[in-house]
């Protein structure tokens, strides 16, 4: 009885050391104790005492450790070690990690997420969007800008210069605003909800650009030149990396540059002549100076010992001889400015390399660290921005336009629908400001930005389909007053931009994740690749052995939390929520050990195994779209209100995590482990579901409804009501058709007759002849018919409106 006593207890003792990851020194002192009562008892023989030896000494004794265990394991980890580029080394060495890297490890810091302070508006940030935000989307036609000019007008161009749209990075010492990124976020979210083609091209040039580049790496002379004329609009910035042979894979480049002497501007200067064609450029028709990524060569040794000295960066005036610019593309009549450039042979100074000679091939390293900022802004923002504005649109059609007598909003097919575009427009706001309250913090969230962009652009996509679907009719038929057409037709270009959607999740996301966020896995390469044997040896060891710890400790915490149902689990809150924070710690360390397994029984081909690393960087990105929801629902001051939002946001994320883990089970190689690992995570298989429909009734019910909720929702979008905002006008016509249907029941009631709910002018005569409403009731009914009728209309055109202007003129 005490020997089975002991062992229970030493079973108990090693998981609870490994569940709270105590150190090698503490679990060896704690099991010796439990050893020596052992012994007391009778329990422990001599022979237990030596094995205990036997297994103790070895991994306590450091230099006995290193030699026979640490050593012969860091060479072996040497031969097998995959094969890294340059360019991943640099994409792997940008950025900073942030919470992503606590949701790595398996064991979350929530409090530590409530403590990262809410992002908020300067006063001059507000007075931003308050004043010249406000007014520019005002001015802004969207179907003339996208019909009729292909272009915005010059008034529009000309208010963006003056008002410095194209300068929110800038220091104010160059003549910038220098807005925070969380401000940046909140301007480019008001203007997608007006125009696509004004969000990209205020966000791009405030992105990846000439001006990024420029503050971080330029001289002193470049920055005093290009900067206040940047700021003042009088340069139009844009930046060439694509090429028709290095899409997504950018490092490829074919376009180059070869040092060599020429004549500049009548003068023998040491320069470099540039050959390059560039696709899918932003701003390129009509920029000024243009950003160019190239290859330089060094064939002469003109700068030194190095040939080939790699991607480089340099800005290029667009009306040098031989820079050509001003064709455009057509992207899915989002017309943009977007479009070609070439150049052959051009010469230009050295001077022109962004950052002077010296960064002679330092351009992918300023491109990815640039990037890991700019990609966690623009394009989530844009996309959250454009989801905000249509999730109230959707909202508010679907309660005014009515079939078999009710509002189609109440019918459970288009609330499902509905709850799909609340839900993620709740969810897509958090992320984003999350993410750049990350960046006003001074991180480079590099895993971050790329989870942003991947996930919100395609839960953009999903959400415009879903609005398109409940529009029916109103969604396709395109004129000034359709407010989804635009938005649905360009989704897929947010797709394809700043890497493509189908490498940045089975590629990026775990690719850098895994090894900048995993606590030892950077450290051991690291080590291995050290030149100093000695060095390599002694990091090595400590990488090892906490990675050790470190799986067994997932291992266990996995089991315990699935046979405990992760209940025991600590929680910030005691609230509705709580469940939530269990259960994302839970997946959490089924992410930690499924990631350490698939490198183990992997190695180098996990990097080819795009599949495993997509579903693996699935969960990482769920996790960290389900910690931005709570955040949001904690700094807003946990308004019950919104626990319908809440509720759809983190249940989808929590369910696609699952599916995620059970999909990647299901195709693991190794079929065995794949069996281990299902029992140890899904014991009882999986349970998670969908968000009910009850909740997805909740969610529909309050895009229907004005509220307190509501508003928090669409916050910050371009509402007005000025005679020509659609959406402004969409919002009018709820809240007087809410106000309009008691007054119709009242007249209904009055006349015992079951009247339709349209042509509510004739309703409104028919309620006056029998004295039941008064003028003002009947005069709101009138207006409402007309809002009604407006809401639930579609555009017509005379045929030859809808010919090209080229064509009429050729055929005549």
């Amino acid at each position: 009885m005490e020997i089975l006593t002991w062992w229970l207890c030493a079973i108990a003792l090693i998981g609870f050391m490994s569940y709270q990851r105590a150190s090698l020194v503490s679990f060896t002192v704690s099991f010796t104790i439990l050893m020596i009562i052992g012994t007391f008892f009778n329990a422990v023989s001599f022979f237990g005492w030596l094995i205990f030896a036997i297994l103790a000494l070895p991994f306590n004794l450091s230099e006995v450790r290193k030699k026979y265990i640490s050593l012969p394991l860091l060479t072996a980890f040497q031969k097998i070690m995959p094969e890294m580029s340059t360019t991943e080394k640099e994409a792997l060495d940008a950025g900073t990690t942030w919470f992503e890297a606590d949701l790595f490890r398996g064991d979350p810091d929530w409090q530590k997420l409530h403590n990262y302070p809410q992002p908020r508006l300067s006063a001059e940030e507000k007075a931003f969007l308050d004043g010249p935000v406000e007014e520019v989307c005002r001015m802004v036609d969207d179907w003339h800008t996208t019909h009729d000019r292909a272009d915005m007008s010059p008034e529009v161009w000309q208010y963006l210069k003056d008002n410095k749209f194209f300068a929110m990075i800038i220091k104010k010492q160059y003549g910038g605003l220098e807005f925070s990124a969380f401000a940046q976020s909140r301007v480019l979210q008001k203007l997608s909800g007006v125009s696509t083609v004004l969000s990209s091209t205020v966000g791009v040039p405030n992105s990846l650009g000439p001006g990024e580049l420029l503050q971080h790496y330029g001289t002193k002379e470049q920055q005093d030149h290009y900067l206040p004329r940047l700021a003042k609009g009088e340069e139009i910035p844009c930046f060439a990396l694509t090429s028709p042979e290095a899409g997504s894979d950018a490092g490829a480049i074919p376009d180059f540059g070869v040092v060599c002497h020429g004549t500049f501007n009548g003068e023998e200067v040491l320069g470099m002549k540039l050959t390059w064609n560039k696709r899918y450029i932003t701003l390129a028709p009509i920029a000024t100076v243009l950003g160019l990524a190239f290859k330089l060569t060094d064939p002469d040794g003109l700068l030194g010992d190095t040939k080939d000295l790699g991607i480089t960066c340099a800005l290029i005036p667009t009306d040098i001889d031989g820079v050509i610019t001003g064709r455009r593309h057509f992207p899915l009549n989002v017309p943009f400015q977007n479009g070609p450039t070439q150049g052959n042979e051009v010469f230009v100074p050295l001077d022109f390399i962004i950052g002077g000679p010296k960064m002679a091939g330092q351009g992918w390293r300023m491109l990815v660290e640039c990037l890991s900022v700019g990609r966690a802004i623009t394009l989530p923002s844009n996309s959250a921005g454009g989801i905000k504005s249509v999730a109230l649109a959707t909202g508010a059609y679907s309660r005014i336009r009515r079939q078999f007598k009710l509002p189609i909003g109440k019918m459970e097919g288009v609330e499902e629908a509905l709850a799909r575009i609340g839900g993620n427009a709740y969810l897509m706001d958090a992320v984003t400001t999350l993410s750049t309250g990350a960046i006003d913090l001074g991180e480079k969230p590099s895993v971050v930005s790329a989870i942003s962009k991947y996930h919100l652009t395609e839960k953009m996509r999903q959400s415009i389909t879903d609005a398109m679907d409940i529009h029916g009719g109103k969604g396709i038929c395109m004129g000034p007053n359709n407010y989804l057409a635009r938005g649905y037709q360009g989704a897929p270009v947010a797709i394809t931009v700043e890497g493509a959607n189908i490498l940045t999740r089975s590629m990026i996301i775990y690719g850098q994740g895994a090894i900048r966020c995993h606590p030892y896995v950077l450290a051991e390469l690291e080590a291995a690749s050290n030149n100093d044997s000695q060095q390599a040896l002694e990091d090595f060891d400590h990488a090892l052995f906490g990675h050790i710890g470190f799986a067994i400790s997932n291992i266990v915490r996995s089991k315990w939390m699935a046979f405990t149902g992760s209940r025991f689990v600590n929680a910030p809150y005691n609230d509705g929520t709580k469940r939530y924070y269990q259960l994302l710690t839970r997946f959490s360390a089924n992410l930690a050990m499924l990631s350490d397994i698939a490198m183990l029984t992997l190695g180098g081909d996990l990097k080819r195994r795009e599949r495993i690393s997509a579903r693996l960087g699935d969960v990482l990105s769920y996790l960290y779209l389900a910690s931005a929801t709570l955040k949001r629902f904690n700094d807003e001051g946990r308004q019950s209100s919104d626990l319908p939002l809440v509720a759809w946001a983190v249940e989808d994320s929590l369910y696609r995590m699952q599916q995620a883990i059970d999909e990647l089970l299901s195709n693991f190689p190794n079929k065995m482990i794949a069996i281990a690992l299902r029992a140890v995570i899904f014991p009882l298989g999986t349970w998670l579901t969908k968000p009910s429909d009850k909740t997805d009734h909740q969610v529909a019910k309050l895009l229907q409804t004005p509220s307190d909720a509501r508003a928090r929702l669409g916050k910050g979008q371009y509402l007005t009501d000025d005679g020509k905002n659609v959406l402004g006008q969409l919002e009018t016509a709820l809240t007087n058709t809410l106000a309009c249907e008691p007054i119709f029941n009242k007249i209904c009631q009055a006349l015992d007759e079951k009247l339709p709910f349209y042509q509510l002018d004739k309703v409104a005569e028919k309620g006056l002849a029998a004295d039941i409403i008064t003028e003002e009731e009947a005069q709101l009914l009138t207006v409402t018919e007309k809002q009604r009728l407006a809401v639930i209309n579609v555009d017509d055109f005379d045929n030859d409106e809808l010919i090209s202007a080229n064509f009429a003129q050729s055929s005549t």
